[in-house]
């Protein structure tokens, strides 16, 4: 199922095996629609990716992905580089029926696992976690060129 509003699409894949593969495709095919620098594309898809092989690891039920494209508000005044609302950014959320939040551990070396939300946190200008009615949404952002 897609939803699309202009800069926001969302889509709900069933919590099975190809999930992964479809939400890769799903958010690189949009990205390029909406001409996201391909870097910023990877980075993207690479975080997509993990925090849903998560929602496939320790939630049963649906997984929604959603992509909203920030744009700058032109009328509102930028006064530094602390000012990230006049920046254009790229917001993603991963949503799981789970209502316990991801838990950042260490990765050693060796570990299968464990680096997704490592990944996020160094990749991401701001990334976190939020409860919905039924389970919770890992969100982060990215900055965009421009």
């Amino acid at each position: 199922m897609i939803d699309t509003e202009g800069d926001c699409v969302e889509w709900h894949f069933p919590a099975e095996a190809n999930a992964v593969r479809t939400a890769r495709h799903a958010v690189r095919d949009t990205l390029r629609s909406w001409r996201i620098d391909a870097a910023v594309g990877d980075v993207t898809v690479l975080l997509v990716s993990e925090l849903v092989t998560n929602s496939l690891r320790y939630a049963s039920g649906p997984i929604g992905v959603r992509l909203v494209h920030l744009q700058p508000d032109p009328d509102g005044p930028a006064h530094g580089p602390a000012d990230d609302a006049h920046r254009p950014a790229l917001l993603v959320e991963v949503s799981d029926p789970l209502p316990d939040p991801p838990t950042e551990r260490p990765a050693g070396p060796d570990d299968e696992g464990g680096r997704g939300l490592q990944l996020v946190a160094c990749s991401a200008q701001r990334w976190g976690t939020r409860k919905g009615r039924s389970g919770k949404t890992v969100w982060f952002e990215l900055a965009l060129p421009g």
